[in-house]
C-alpha cells in the first residue's frame, strides 16, 4: 500500500510555553494530518534531552522528555493553576526553543504540580510504577543523584555510587525519596499523556513512527545502571566510543562518544540480547512503527579509543548482524514494522542484512544528485520496499539545500526534475517523491511551507542552534491540507480517512 507521512518534532509544535507539548497543538496536528491524507506522523526521539539539547544524546532510553508535559492539561487536572505558570518565562521567541529558560523554569513549575499530586497519589500511579519497574528506580534514583550532585556526570560521583555499592544506592533511596517519586511523577505523567494522544491518533488512522537512537548517552541511567552492557574497563571507563569515520562531509569524521556495546557479552546470556529486546519492547508499546538510527551499526560499527579529540584513529568490529533480528522476530514475529536508517557508506554486508531482515531502508532525495546515474537515492533506482524522504532532521530544508549545496547538484536536480527558475523547487521535490515507487514517503513539515535554512533542526557534529525550530501558529491549516491531500490523490498516497 502507497502511503505518506510528515516529519515534525513534538518540540516544534507551536504553544504559548515555550516549546511544543502533548496538548491542544498536538491533537490540530493529528487531525491536520488526517485532512492531509497522511498516514504517518514521524518524530524525533521523546526522550530527555542531554547537554546539547539533542534528543539523540539522551539521560536515559527509556524515559520521557518532561518538556513535553501540557501544562493547561496539568491545570485541567487539578494539579496547577493558570496564574502559576502563564506568565513564567518559559522563551518569548516563538520560532524557536530556548532551552536554557526551559531548564531554569519548566521544573520550577512541575514541582508545584507534584506537590498537590503528592497530597492524594493516585492507585493509577502505583499501577504505572509496577508496570515500569524494570527501569523507572534507577532512572529516577539517577536523575535525584543528578540534582544533588550539581548536575554533573555519574562519573564524577563518588565511587560507592559509581561502582553501585549496595548499601549506599539504599542509602542513597531512602536520602532522596521525595526526588525520586518526583522524578517517576514526571514519567507517569509524560506517558499519561502521551498515550492519550496516541490513542487519538490512532483512532483518527495516524500511526506513529518513533525514532530509536542506535546508541545511548555516556551520561546516562542505562550505563550507570547496567555497565555489563557496555565495552567498559575496571574503572567503568569506555575502551572505545562510537562515531563515523571521516569521509567527504567530514575531515574529522564524527565523535559521538556513546560507549559501544559489548555484543559479545549480550550473545552469551541465558536470554540473548535481553538488554536490547527489552528496549525494543518498550518501544513497540509507545509506537506503531521505529526507526532504528545508525541501522548499519548492527552489522559492523566504527569504534575510537577513548579520549580521542576526533574520529580519524579508528576500526571497524562487526556487530551481532542478523542474530539480533532473529531474537526480535522470536518476540514481534517476522514482519517487525521497523524503518532501518541505513544512510552512509554502506558496504555489500550491510546492504545484505537489510535484505535478509526484510527492513524498508531509506531513501534521501538530496543526496541523489551527485551525478552519478547509479546512485541509490536516484528514484529510478529504488525498489518498492523503502521509505523516501526529500531530506531528514540532518539536512537542510528543501529550499535551504537549493540555495547552499553545490550548484551543479541543484542543476542536476532540475534537469532530473525538468524544472526550471526556482520558485516552487520545494513542490517539485515533493512531487518527485511523491510519483516514486517507494511504498512510502515521508517528508518534513518546514518543506510543505517553503522554508530556508532557518529552520533547519539539526546540523550534524556541531553544537549550539540545533533542536529548536517552531512553527508559528495557522501554518498547519485546512488551505495547505487540501493542497497536500490532493497531491497525494495524484500519486496513489492518500489515505482513505473518513471525512469529518
Amino acid at each position: 500500500m502507497r502511503t505518506s507521512g510528515i516529519l515534525m518534532p513534538v518540540f516544534s509544535l507551536p504553544s504559548p510555553y515555550g516549546t511544543g507539548t502533548f496538548g491542544r497543538e498536538a491533537y490540530a496536528f493529528v487531525d491536520f494530518l488526517k485532512k492531509a491524507g497522511q498516514r504517518y506522523w514521524q518524530i524525533l526521539p521523546l526522550n530527555p534531552t542531554n547537554y546539547g539539547d539533542s534528543p539523540y544524546q539522551s539521560f536515559s532510553s527509556a524515559a520521557g522528555n518532561p518538556y513535553f508535559i501540557d501544562l493547561d492539561m496539568l491545570q485541567e487536572e487539578g494539579l496547577l493553576q493558570k496564574s502559576e505558570y502563564e506568565h513564567v518565562d518559559f522563551g518569548r521567541d516563538r520560532t524557536s526553543v530556548d532551552y536554557g529558560k526551559l531548564y531554569e523554569n519548566r521544573y520550577r513549575v512541575l514541582r508545584i504540580a507534584f506537590a498537590r499530586f503528592r497530597q492524594a497519589i493516585p492507585e493509577a500511579f502505583t499501577r504505572f510504577c509496577a508496570k515500569h519497574e524494570d527501569w523507572l528506580p534507577e532512572y529516577a534514583l539517577f536523575m535525584a543523584l543528578k540534582d544533588a550532585g550539581g548536575g554533573v556526570s555519574w562519573r564524577n560521583w563518588d565511587e560507592k555510587l559509581r561502582f553501585r555499592d549496595p548499601e549506599t544506592l539504599r542509602q542513597a533511596r531512602e536520602d532522596y525519596q521525595e526526588d525520586i517519586l518526583f522524578y517517576a511523577f514526571l514519567q507517569y505523567v509524560f506517558f499519561k499523556q502521551w498515550t492519550k494522544l496516541k490513542v487519538y491518533a490512532n483512532q483518527n488512522g495516524i500511526k506513529m513512527i518513533g525514532d530509536m537512537p542506535i546508541y545511548v548517552a555516556d551520561d546516562s541511567a542505562d550505563v550507570w545502571a547496567n555497565p555489563g552492557q557496555f565495552d567498559l574497563d575496571e574503572d567503568l571507563l569506555p575502551k572505545v566510543v562510537a562515531g563515523c569515520p571521516p569521509d567527504a562531509f567530514s575531515a574529522d569524521g564524527q565523535l559521538w562518544g556513546s560507549p559501544v556495546y559489548d555484543w559479545e557479552r549480550m550473545r552469551k546470556e541465558t536470554r540473548p540480547y535481553a538488554w536490547w529486546r527489552d528496549r525494543v519492547k518498550r518501544a513497540f508499546a509507545m509506537y506503531d512503527v521505529i526507526r532504528i538510527d545508525h541501522f548499519r551499526g548492527f552489522e559492523s560499527f566504527y569504534c575510537i579509543p577513548y579520549g580521542e579529540k576526533t574520529a580519524r584513529r579508528g576500526s571497524w568490529r562487526k556487530g551481532p548482524g542478523m542474530e539480533l533480528i532473529r531474537a526480535l522476530q522470536e518476540d514481534y514475529g517476522s514482519a517487525l514494522p521497523i524503518i532501518a536508517e541505513d544512510l552512509g557508506f554502506l558496504t555489500p554486508e550491510v546492504k545484505k542484512l537489510l535484505k535478509d531482515s526484510g527492513f524498508p531502508g531509506m531513501k534521501v532525495l538530496q543526496f541523489a544528485f551527485s551525478g552519478d546515474p547509479e546512485s541509490d537515492y536516484l528514484p529510478h533506482n529504488y525498489d518498492r520496499n523503502c521509505v523516501v524522504y526529500t531530506g531528514t532532521h540532518d539536512n537542510d530544508t528543501i529550499m535551504g539545500w537549493m540555495n547552499n549545496t553545490a550548484p551543479h547538484e541543484v542543476e542536476n536536480a532540475k534537469r532530473y526534475m525538468h524544472f526550471e527558475g526556482s520558485g516552487g523547487f520545494n513542490w517539485a521535490m515533493i512531487r518527485l517523491a511523491m510519483m516514486s515507487v517507494a511504498d512510502t514517503a515521508v517528508f518534513m513539515m518546514q518543506d510543505f511551507l517553503g522554508l530556508g535554512k532557518e529552520a533547519r533542526i539539526n546540523t550534524p557534529s556541531t553544537l549550539g542552534g540545533n533542536w529548536n525550530w517552531r512553527i508559528l501558529p495557522g501554518c498547519t491549516n485546512d488551505w495547505l491540507a487540501k493542497i497536500i491531500r490532493d497531491c497525494c490523490m495524484i500519486y496513489g498516497r492518500c489515505a482513505n480517512h473518513t471525512e469529518g
